[in-house]
């Protein structure tokens, strides 16, 4: 594993960011479960009750050498309904415990460290988009950049109109975003926040 990254007298955790990553496996189940718990049903199809038309019969039932048919909302016809379609309710989410969710983001932490993304740093505004565009181009900081900090209202404003810079609260970290992310800027008070929900068992 590669040593642990040190920045402004600031260390990153062994415990969270270079942990045994055995395999993909759990990390590939809570990217899937992430994506699924934020997919929307809003895809509907319509049955043969819901479909138009069928209110007469096509043809007469016997005499004309075609099958039998009683209506156009058949679902084997091309206009009719549809058999087995979403519905709009369906329920895509996938359950993780909230201990496998713990272990999946400090391996992929573990990962995002090997591979030096990590940068302990704070980023100071007063809620100027330049200021942080700035900060980014200076620290050569390009396409997705992830920010774990805490929120505040000069950085929410400072960051929200800056393309592929996401910003996030320590302890609302995931593995998607963490596996995206080409860049991670972490404040030093969010590194303990971050030890403190996945190593200390925090809400």
């Amino acid at each position: 594993m590669a040593e642990t990254t040190t920045t402004k007298k600031t260390t990153l955790p062994k415990e969270v960011f270079a942990v045994e990553v055995p395999s993909h496996d759990l990390l590939k189940l809570a990217y899937d479960s992430y994506l699924a718990n934020n997919r929307l049903a809003s895809a509907t199809t319509k049955t043969r009750g819901e479909v138009s038309g069928g209110g007469k019969k096509p043809w007469k039932q016997k005499g004309t050498g075609r099958a039998r048919f009683g209506s156009t909302r058949n679902p084997i016809w091309r206009t009719g309904g549809i058999v087995f379609g979403p519905r709009g309710n369906e329920n895509y989410t996938k359950k993780l415990s909230k201990t496998s969710k713990r272990v999946a983001v400090k391996q992929a932490l573990t990962l995002a460290n090997e591979a030096k993304k990590i940068v302990i740093d704070d980023i100071k505004t007063t809620g100027k988009t330049a200021e942080v565009a700035k900060y980014l181009a200076d620290k050569k900081l390009e396409r997705k950049v992830l920010v774990v900090t805490e929120k505040t209202p000069e950085l929410i404003r400072a960051t929200g109109n800056v393309q592929q810079v996401k910003l996030v609260s320590p302890t609302f970290l995931n593995v998607y975003d963490v596996l995206n992310a080409d860049h991670i800027v972490i404040s030093a008070k969010a590194i303990d926040q971050i030890k403190a929900w996945l190593v200390g068992g925090e809400a």
